[in-house]
């Protein structure tokens, strides 16, 4: 048992960290000026549509939150919509990345291209607008105000200059364990536990050189960057939920190893699991969903399932349509449901 915690919190640190390197990548090159973009994709569904998928597709949720706000306020249709909750993973996408990045990629392929068909096709069939709250009151909104900093106005909030040396600490130290194998899985691993949490070496060098790269933007960025986008939102807010759903996960699934045969049961029972991982789906949050995440790295569930899970899941990109139109969400959600039992159904059959 000390083994599987050993373990368990080697790749909580490793995972956790290439998440939020991700993270801090991808909020460096973050969407903007997304209201005059889609203003011009008004009239042209094939173009929202296209463009909806592939913010769908970006790890996290940025893109998301994007498509649905220019959607409440008709500057997108149902398709479009469509597209970018059947395109996006949500954080998870993060997790996948850094656990599987071959096969994540391929995963995202494979939702991109379903979202573009699922996005026309609605478009097709969806002629009258679904009412929202906000249908007429278009306004961009700023990236920052997306977010409520108010939680961590009231307490303690370190400076800027103590921030950026936290964040520049942490990073480096990071790099250090990663380059010098203090990460590495132990050769008893996969014997005591039966569960290989990551494989591919090769990554730890890339994600060595990632973490250069950030560590060289967090020496140059502005003060606004260093502390609303950077601790704000991804140390603040995600990275606890990282922490605990990764070290959580890779635990509890550690542990029924020792007393279930999930391999066998699993493959006895994987149109169960498909079903089960449809229902998570719906939870329109990031944090459930990194199970089947975690189970697929592990080799315990084979891709079908996965994807399932992938299609209707959206993360907390669908949050804010629950808020402006709850029709809208149900008929999104059902219809992925839908696309998830004939897709993943397909997809067992051929495997």
């Amino acid at each position: 048992m000390l083994d599987l915690l050993i373990e368990v919190l080697k790749t909580t640190v490793l995972v956790t960290g290439l998440v939020v390197i991700m993270m801090m990548l991808i909020e460096s090159v973050n969407v903007e000026n997304s209201g005059r973009i889609f203003g011009r994709l008004k009239n042209n569904g094939f173009a929202q549509v296209l463009i909806s998928a592939l913010l769908g597709v970006l790890p996290g949720c940025m893109g998301g939150f994007a498509v649905v706000s220019m959607y409440t306020h008709r500057l997108l249709g149902f398709g479009a919509l469509l597209a970018m909750m059947v395109a996006t993973a949500g954080d998870e996408a993060f997790l996948m990345l850094a656990m599987f990045p071959d096969k994540a990629a391929l995963l995202l392929g494979v939702l991109f291209v379903i979202a573009v068909i699922a996005g026309l096709v609605a478009n097709r069939f969806a002629k009258s607008p679904i009412p929202t709250r906000l249908e007429d009151s278009f306004e961009i909104h700023e990236e920052d105000s997306s977010h409520d900093h108010s939680g961590h106005s009231e307490g303690f909030r370190p400076s800027v200059r103590l921030q950026r040396i936290i964040l520049l600490t942490g990073i480096v130290l990071y790099l250090v364990a990663l380059l010098l194998g203090f990460l590495e899985e132990g050769d008893h691993a996969e014997s005591t536990s039966g569960f290989n949490f990551l494989s591919e070496e090769w990554m730890y060098w890339l994600f060595g050189i990632l973490s250069l790269i950030v560590i060289i933007a967090l020496i140059f960025s502005s003060d606004h960057f260093v502390s609303e986008h950077l601790w704000e939102h991804i140390v603040c807010r995600h990275l606890p939920n990282i922490v605990a759903w990764t070290g959580g996960m890779l635990l509890g699934v550690g542990i029924l190893f020792h007393f279930i045969d999930l391999n066998a049961w699993i493959g006895e029972n994987t149109f169960l699991m498909i079903l089960l991982a449809i229902l998570v789906g719906l939870v329109p949050q990031s944090g459930p969903h990194m199970v089947f995440v975690t189970l697929f790295a592990g080799g315990v569930i084979p891709f079908p399932v996965l994807l399932a899970n992938s299609l209707v899941q959206d993360g907390h990109a669908s949050l804010p349509l629950l808020a402006d139109s709850k029709r809208s969400f149900v008929m999104a959600k059902l219809v992925k449901v839908a696309i998830a039992l004939a897709v993943s159904s397909l997809f067992l059959l051929f495997s």
